[in-house]
């Protein structure tokens, strides 16, 4: 899960008595970052003085995609899956400007939470929605978007819902021809032997010509539990420039793809509805 080099002093929420309630560490080296919280979770950093430090590892890969997906600063139309923290719709409404963006978030507390605890740069294109990533993934108009971004977890786990073939497939639907599907998975426990991320991957195989995935040479190995990053499309993805960008970060992961990637997936099949499972449960120790 979402590792940092942040330390943290004050701490509040929105209620004593539910353990699930959304609360926030302030930063100790910046007064306007924050990092969210769930159920003792970590969900978010953001920095409100600077949307473009990003300090979780894995939204960092995320951006390597959207910086490389269009030319610079062109605005791209986003559907994220997940809200959070809203730190990536942060990040590409100051680095893209003009993006049309929509977030969709199950917890309509915790967007209330957002907006008015971390509330969004003022000339954001942002719309908020409140409803299941995958009921609403389904109603979008075909072809809406250059870019579909899941990442959605139940306390610690992806639900299964989100984790199945026809996902994939709904995804795909919601994208323009050069559009990229992009999931934020965890896996890596000792006895998972990374059989769910094998899945997500066989999953993307099917029904995109192009997919890549991202993470530490450790998650990758099975070693540690972890966030891997899935990247998709039917148009040819940047891998030139992805390789660079996570050569230099200052956690460095690898891009798998083409035959790296088949060779990874192994005997995996993409899993149908009725056989999908959540994410592994993270070790204890993982926060």
């Amino acid at each position: 899960m979402p590792r940092n080099n942040t330390s943290h002093d004050e701490t509040w929420d929105v209620s004593d008595d539910d353990p699930d309630q959304p609360e926030l560490l302030r930063d100790l080296d910046r007064r306007n970052a924050f990092q969210l919280m769930i159920g003792g979770t970590p969900q978010s950093h953001v920095d409100l003085d600077d949307p473009t430090r990003l300090e979780y590892e894995y939204v960092r890969q995320i951006a390597f995609m959207v910086d490389l997906a269009a030319a610079d600063r062109a605005p791209l139309r986003v559907l994220h899956l997940g809200g959070g923290g809203l730190t990536l719709p942060r990040y590409i409404a100051v680095t893209r400007p003009g993006s049309g963006q929509q977030v969709v978030e199950i917890d309509g507390k915790l967007l209330d939470f957002v907006r008015t605890e971390l509330p969004l740069p003022r000339n954001a294109r942002v719309r908020l929605r409140t409803g299941d990533a995958r009921d609403v993934l389904g109603r979008v108009p075909e072809g809406a978007f250059d870019m579909t971004i899941t990442d959605v977890y139940s306390g610690a786990r992806i639900p299964a819902h989100l984790t199945s073939s026809e996902y994939y497939g709904l995804s795909k639907r919601a994208l323009r021809p050069h559009g990229v599907h992009i999931a934020n998975l965890a896996d890596g426990t000792p006895r998972s032997g990374l059989a769910f991320t094998r899945g997500q991957v066989a999953n993307a195989r099917r029904h995109f010509a192009h997919v890549a995935l991202l993470a530490e040479p450790g998650i990758l190995r099975g070693r540690k539990y972890g966030n891997l990053v899935l990247l998709a499309s039917d148009a040819p993805l940047p891998l030139e420039g992805l390789v660079r960008r996570a050569a230099s970060d200052p956690f460095p992961c690898r891009v798998v793809h083409s035959a790296e990637l088949a060779s990874f997936q192994g005997g995996a099949k993409p899993v149908p509805d009725g056989q999908t499972q959540q994410s592994p449960e993270p070790p204890e120790d993982a926060f």
